[in-house]
This record gives structure tokens, C-alpha cells and sequence, in this order.
């Protein structure tokens, strides 16, 4: 199992970001993924979620600006990050979750840097 993570970058306050994250090894119709993000002497925390069916889920720090998406037919997900904070520097993950087997996969991380 692999999930491979990229778009990360440093950008200006204010300015938009898109992530991507494909899985590969993965066999399965009904997969969560999601995106998680941990900022310096900060705990991992959720970003956003979808489910096999599109239902997706945010963190109140960033329903309004962020927008996950989902190709199921790639394995792939999308974190469109509009209207970036400062706040928001941070190393993002993706995680996919497996219900048939009950196990989480994690991608390595990519760093987004928000900074003037």
C-alpha cells in the first residue's frame, strides 16, 4: 500500500494551494480518505474527510476555504486550499481508512508553508 502525496509548497497569505494524494495496493470499493495536518509542537489533527460515497466532513477552522475532492475511479483525493492563514502552515498528511480490514494507511506528508 502506497499513498503518495504532493502539491505542497509556500505561498502568500491569502493565496490557494491544491493538494493531491493517490493510493495505489489498495483493493478496496469502500475506503475513507482523508487529509490531516500537524504543525510544529502541534498534534496531528483532522482537515477534512470523504467517504466512498462523497460525503465529506471539515475541521471548523477550515469549512469555507478548504474543499476536499475525490476521483474513486484514481484512488485520489484533492485538497483545494483557497483564502490561506499563516495558521494553516503545517505538514498535511493523507490517510485512507479500510473498513473491510479496519486499518488506517498513511502518506508521508507534504509540507504547505503560508508566509509573507
Amino acid at each position: 500500500v502506497q499513498l503518495q502525496a504532493s502539491g505542497g509548497g509556500l505561498v502568500q497569505p491569502g493565496g490557494s494551494l491544491t493538494l493531491s494524494c493517490a493510493a495505489s495496493g489498495i483493493i478496496s470499493r469502500i475506503m475513507i480518505m482523508a487529509w490531516y495536518r500537524q504543525a510544529p509542537g502541534k498534534q496531528r489533527e483532522l482537515v477534512a474527510g470523504i467517504t466512498s460515497d462523497g460525503v465529506t466532513n471539515y475541521a471548523g477552522s477550515v469549512k469555507g476555504r478548504f474543499t476536499i475532492s475525490r476521483a474513486n475511479v484514481k484512488n485520489t483525493i484533492y485538497l483545494q486550499m483557497n483564502s490561506l492563514k499563516p495558521e494553516d502552515t503545517a505538514v498535511y498528511y493523507c490517510k485512507v481508512y479500510v473498513p473491510a480490514v479496519d486499518m488506517d494507511y498513511w502518506g508521508k506528508g507534504t509540507q504547505v508553508t503560508v508566509s509573507s
